[in-house]
């Protein structure tokens, strides 16, 4: 990611640098001098050393002096280092402009108000003082651009092996759950547990193949809860009533995270269904304006400490892959009833935030 960031805005920045220089090294036709329409090539290349100067300066401190020094906290070299280029660079321009002095313009009449000649010899030091700020500035401003592209694609990195694992710790729990739940069944009724057997089937091939997926469409995601609803009836019995209703359109294309509502759903089979007193459960599942809501409502029978159906490990796993996948686009509620007979979830995610 960093090298395909760094190619993608070498072209931008090769081209700025052309077109900046190019202005820089147009500037000095401003001050030659023109007879019968003739430039004074002389007086260009005169005037030229002074922006060729700032490129030399500009490019030693930009490919040299700032990643050897700045960027390995030696500032206080990178300043002597800099003093002393200056110097040399001061010289040789006080240098190249005796060398190349008209003597005509001693005899010339000295316009009124004109500055000692020191005055701007300051001036393009100060330039070039600034020059040394700028390409210092532009440097460090392209190193932290980098680093910080490094710095996200190292935490998407991250988030994705986080998430990846997480499925991979969904899958077994699923199957465990479930498994118990079949087990559970050819204690009294074989039928109906060679039944669970096919139903299960079907799971975990959507469980094994889409879950792989970071997102899949709703229509899918409902299908599959249907079918593990229908795996789950299999063994309710008749004090328990099960309510279901899916608001979404058959074919809906929204993209959701797959599994992001099982452990709810699990949750709310594993408490909300007593053996000897009656029970509820109400699942519904609705989509509109780009929002997906999961509400579930079940009576709450809080499972015995020797209860070895679950662990708790699913509404964990919920909680963390809704902060990776959905990271302030989600709310949910949840919790009981103020007489502690119902348990109440509601789970409203913002599609395409």
């Amino acid at each position: 990611m960093k090298q395909t960031f760094t190619s993608a805005r070498r072209p931008l920045e090769v081209l700025i640098h052309i077109i900046s220089w190019g202005i820089m090294f147009g500037f000095p036709f401003f001050f030659v001098e023109r007879g019968n329409g003739n430039i004074n090539w002389m007086a260009y290349i005169r005037h030229l050393a002074v922006p060729l100067s700032f490129m030399i300066v500009f490019y030693v401190n930009y490919f040299i002096l700032v990643p050897r020094y700045l960027f390995q906290s030696q500032s206080k070299r990178y300043v002597v280092y800099n003093i002393i280029f200056l110097c040399v660079i001061g010289v040789l321009l006080h240098l190249w402009q005796s060398l190349t002095f008209d003597p005509s313009l001693v005899s010339r009449p000295k316009r009124p108000g004109m500055p000692p000649g020191w005055l701007f010899f300051l001036r393009d030091m100060l330039s070039l003082v600034f020059t040394i700020g700028l390409s210092a500035a532009i440097r460090m401003s392209a190193r932290w651009t980098q680093n910080e592209a490094a710095r996200k694609e190292a935490e998407r990195n991250r988030a994705e092996a986080e998430l990846k694992n997480l499925r991979n710790q969904l899958n077994p729990h699923f199957l465990l759950n479930t498994l118990n739940n079949i087990y559970a069944l050819i204690a009294f009724d074989s039928d109906k547990a060679q039944q669970a057997v096919q139903e299960l089937s079907k799971l975990l091939r959507y469980v094994l193949y889409d879950n792989q997926q970071t997102y899949v469409p709703l229509s899918k995601e409902v299908d599959f809860i249907r079918n593990y609803i229908e795996l789950m009836r299999i063994r309710l019995s008749a004090n328990v009533q099960m309510i279901t209703k899916f608001d979404i359109q058959p074919d809906s294309q929204t993209l959701i995270a797959p599994l992001i509502f099982i452990s709810l759903i699990e949750n709310a089979f594993k408490h909300g269904i007593s053996p000897t007193e009656s029970s509820f459960i109400s699942i519904h599942i609705s989509e509109n304006n780009n929002e997906v809501v999961c509400e579930i409502r079940n009576s709450n029978h809080p499972k015995t400490a020797g209860d070895k159906s679950g662990s708790g490990v699913g509404l964990e796993q919920v909680s963390r892959r809704l902060e990776i996948l959905y990271p302030a686009a989600y709310t949910w509620l949840k919790g009981t009833s103020e007489d502690e007979k119902v348990y109440e979830s509601r789970l409203s995610i913002k599609i395409g935030e």
